[in-house]
């Protein structure tokens, strides 16, 4: 028997409770430092993350990934030429679109970037992009959010992150607006990339990129 799949209520609770599992885990980091490096003989941490608990293979998840990013990286190359004559950004999700939240426990600090999307943004900074990110996060863990975007090598030209009043507001609703917000600023969002439909839906971005959630499995 095939189980349905969630609804767009049941992922947007999901996204709530992987900000909130963010926010436990740094402020654990501030507490106790992070966790102890692994050894050679240690199991893979893989295997006792939020994804692999959801059934979703990590090798199969990058291989999905790097697909997304292969379409959307000669679109970004070829629209970052005109970096210099016009103000452009992207704007990206950061739960299991910029770092690899699901796939790590929440104790192992800084949470790693995908290293795909990393590297496809830096290319695209290095040509004068903006990069921007909007998050369903709350607001108490925005500077350890920023913290762990930059310790995993991320360019940072703006994080939004969600107020209290946002909180109470659709979580594609609150992405819109932060984007339509970054336009007001004169940008160009050439492209947005996110791994759940809340994150690209909404206009106020030339393209829009998704990355794999498989059926919101993946916060």
């Amino acid at each position: 028997m095939t189980s349905a799949s969630p609804t767009p209520r049941t992922s947007a609770r999901r996204r709530v409770a992987a900000g909130a599992t963010g926010a436990l885990a740094l402020t654990a980091f501030l507490v106790v430092g992070p966790a102890p490096a692994a050894s050679a003989a240690d199991p893979d941490t893989h295997l006792v993350s939020a994804a692999a608990l959801a059934d979703v293979d990590y090798a199969t998840w990058r291989k999905d990934v790097a697909a997304v990013v292969a379409e959307a990286r000669p679109y970004i190359e070829e629209r970052a030429k005109d970096a210099g004559s016009e103000k452009q950004a992207i704007v990206l999700d950061i739960d299991n679109s910029s770092l690899e939240t699901d796939f790590h426990p929440f104790w192992e600090l800084p949470t790693p970037a995908i290293a795909d999307v990393r590297d496809l943004v830096r290319d695209a900074r290095a040509k004068g992009v903006a990069v921007f990110f909007v998050t369903a996060r709350p607001g108490i863990i925005h500077s350890l959010t920023d913290w762990n975007l930059k310790r995993a090598g991320y360019p940072v030209d703006g994080l939004y992150v969600r107020s209290l009043p946002d909180l109470f507001a659709e979580v594609s609703a609150y992405k819109t607006a932060k984007r339509a917000e970054i336009e007001a600023k004169g940008y160009t969002i050439i492209a947005n990339i996110g791994n759940n439909t809340t994150d690209i839906v909404g206009g106020h971005a030339e393209r829009a990129f998704k990355l794999p959630d498989y059926d919101g499995k993946l916060s």
